[in-house]
């Protein structure tokens, strides 16, 4: 288990504003503003950026393939990636990265695709990514579909929009010949939704101690930076007794399905503060064998998020000894022993903050105010959350285009002018890891450290 988050200072309206954010979907996060303010070597670095004729031929070069990325978009959606089963959508992006000159781009143990454009040498090794997986299971619909100027199909923006733009960025950088100081590892990984429980990321950051730093692509708005992880702890939890006939055994057992309804009542009752924002809910139940029967068992899962892992602890903790209450209550009412819960943890998401003062996330607001976007922070649950858990500096970024209906079979992308936030990012990038002859590397180098 990745160790707690480190504590990071933050001005006082800042830290509140952050913490209050909803802790859901990445996409439907509400906003917080970022200081202004960006150190005098960021802004140096990103004016040198944009000033030089190199890059100004990138970012049209990234405008030129915007068409092909359309493409690639559509066929890497018709490519399944449920959860646990993105092989297939892997292969097809590693054949991409070799294609475009990384022949010793791979397939790790976990499932992920790893690639390395590597820079001139003694600078930072930057993690550029976007997911695999979709939350769609094997068999659904994914054949796109064009409507009122939009594409449809599951997955279309989260997070294939993602996969296409790094692949287009590694092309225009390679047409266009540019060098980078630092690395850039490129990666698309497993396990971002739903019970894949961040595993590829987990994996990334345990077999590769060397990584500075972490830009992931999501689906988000023009000048959105996501800097805060939700943590999130997920329990299967099951009721077990010896059942009986809902007559003829009525006084003698008592009822999983029983037990389980008092434990959700106590768990209803426990109090969360609203800051920072702390969640629970009982997602799904199930048990019993029949109408007539006193269920021998019941189950349920549990999910408990917090943009504080101190306070989400301190929740899990009640809610767990609500179990226990619900259980010797259940028995005591019919005078036995004989009702038993147990618990599994089934997700485990480490959560924290990159601090808004960081380079990371100045980098990102100047290139925003390069492109005329005014930077907001939000937080939400994504691969980030495992670096930030681990004090390595995030953050999640849109690779443009404006989409919706996430998670459903609607979901959908306008690609229009979707260039532009592709090139708003890999400036971003750029800044970060430096350009050979136009500008210095930003990241920090950290010092790596041992398994």
């Amino acid at each position: 288990m990745p160790r707690s988050p480190r504590a990071f200072r933050l001005a006082p309206l800042v830290l509140a504003a952050l913490c209050a954010m909803p802790a859901v979907h990445a996409q439907n996060q509400a906003v917080a503003p970022t200081p202004a303010q960006v150190s005098p070597a960021v802004d140096q670095a990103y004016t040198q950026l944009m000033a030089s004729p190199a890059i100004r031929k990138l970012l049209e070069s990234v405008k030129a393939d915007h068409e092909r990325t359309v493409e690639e978009l559509k066929t890497l959606t018709e490519i399944e990636a449920p959860p646990f089963k993105e092989q297939k959508r892997a292969e097809a992006f590693l054949t991409r990265l070799k294609a475009l000159g990384l022949p010793d781009a791979k397939i790790d143990a976990e499932g992920n695709v790893i690639g390395l454009r590597k820079g001139t040498g003694n600078g930072p090794k930057l993690l550029i990514s976007a997911h695999l997986d979709t939350v769609f299971p094997a068999g659904t619909d994914v054949k796109v579909k064009e409507r009122d100027g939009k594409l449809f199909a599951p997955g279309i923006g989260d997070d294939t929009r993602g996969l296409s733009v790094l692949l287009s960025w590694l092309k225009v950088l390679n047409d266009n010949k540019i060098q980078t100081v630092g690395d850039l590892m490129i990666v698309a990984n497993v396990g971002e939704e739903e019970l894949g429980n961040l595993r590829g990321m987990k994996a990334i950051f345990r077999d590769h101690l060397d990584i500075d730093g972490m830009v992931g692509l999501e689906p988000s708005p023009d000048g959105h930076v996501l800097v805060l992880g939700t943590a999130s702890h997920r329990y299967e939890v099951s009721f077990k007794g010896p059942g009986g006939h809902s007559f003829g055994a009525f006084g003698q057992v008592p009822s999983a399905i029983h037990g389980m309804g008092r434990a959700i009542a106590k768990i209803a009752e426990v109090r969360t503060p609203t800051f920072p924002k702390t969640t629970f809910t009982v997602g799904t139940v199930g048990g019993g064998t029949s109408v007539n029967t006193i269920a021998p068992d019941a189950r349920m899962a549990i999910d408990i998020r917090s943009d504080d892992m101190a306070s989400l602890l301190e929740t899990e903790k009640k809610i767990l000894a609500t179990l226990d209450e619900a259980v010797a209550e259940e028995n005591k009412r019919w005078n036995v022993s004989s009702l038993s819960v147990s618990t599994k943890l089934i997700g485990d998401r480490p959560g924290g903050r990159t601090p808004p003062d960081s380079v990371i996330v100045e980098a990102a607001t100047r290139s925003n105010a390069a492109f005329g976007h005014k930077t907001l922070l939000r937080g939400g649950s994504t691969d980030a959350n495992v670096p930030i858990s681990l004090g390595i500096p995030a953050i999640i970024i849109g690779g443009g285009g404006k989409s919706g209906g996430f998670h459903s079979l609607a979901e959908s992308i306008d690609v229009t002018d979707a260039w532009k936030g592709a090139q708003n990012s890999l400036v971003t990038v750029l800044g970060l890891v430096g350009v050979q002859g136009v500008s210095p590397a930003l990241l920090p180098k950290r010092t790596a450290r041992s398994k």
